[in-house]
């Protein structure tokens, strides 16, 4: 596909993850940073995503929203990355990056904001509690490079982001499963990268 790729984001937010995975797909792309207070709930944009939140990636004129769609999206986009596994063989590479965006991230979440699921509900929460979440993720990671198979994926690009955030802000218990699969990550030259422009994308709007 030759359609420009857009992605709206800001330096603050879930866009890191998109810039990341942009990286590692290595594809031109343009970046426009939106402001929360600002442009982020103007007209232009709300045309694009009506829920007024980044990221967007526009491509042609295809509209994607949502962090784990835009990973996915773009791996198959851009089979050429080999950032998704084979058809065939993408039970767990679908499993966790839902996971990731579902369970994962409601039960850290309503942790964050004090919320506590009553011991008599919790079959009524699709992640049912924080400790068996994250206790499903740990064994899943235990002695495994890679979330998905034994190749990087765009599923380690979103599961990796969340434990990185999540364990760099104290939301995400810090265990060794997740040390030992989140500096396997962080070093990726597309990771640096993001990272890079993100905390250059700061300075800008810090100084504006």
């Amino acid at each position: 596909m030759t359609d420009e790729l857009v992605l709206y984001t800001n330096p603050m937010s879930r866009g890191r993850i998109a810039r990341w995975m942009l990286e590692e797909v290595g594809v031109l792309y343009r970046r426009e940073i939106l402001t929360f207070c600002g442009t982020i709930k103007e007209a232009d944009y709300l045309r694009l995503n009506p829920m007024g939140k980044v990221p967007t990636l526009l491509h042609g004129e295809k509209v994607v929203t949502e962090c784990p769609a835009i990973c996915a999206y773009l791996a198959d986009a851009f089979p050429q990355a080999g950032l998704a596994p084979p058809q065939r063989e993408r039970a767990d590479y679908y499993r966790w990056l839902f996971f990731a965006a579902g369970p994962l991230e409601a039960a850290v979440s309503n942790r964050a904001l004090g919320f506590q699921v009553p011991e008599d509900r919790r079959a009524m929460i699709g992640y049912g509690s924080y400790a068996e979440v994250i206790e499903t993720l740990e064994n899943a990671l235990t002695d495994r490079s890679y979330i998905a198979g034994s190749s990087f994926t765009a599923a380690d690009v979103y599961v990796g982001s969340h434990l990185m955030w999540g364990m760099q802000f104290g939301s995400i218990d810090k265990r060794p499963a997740f040390e030992t699969y989140v500096a396997h990550l962080h070093d990726r030259p597309a990771h640096l990268r993001a990272t890079e422009l993100d905390d250059a994308d700061m300075g800008v709007l810090q100084g504006a």
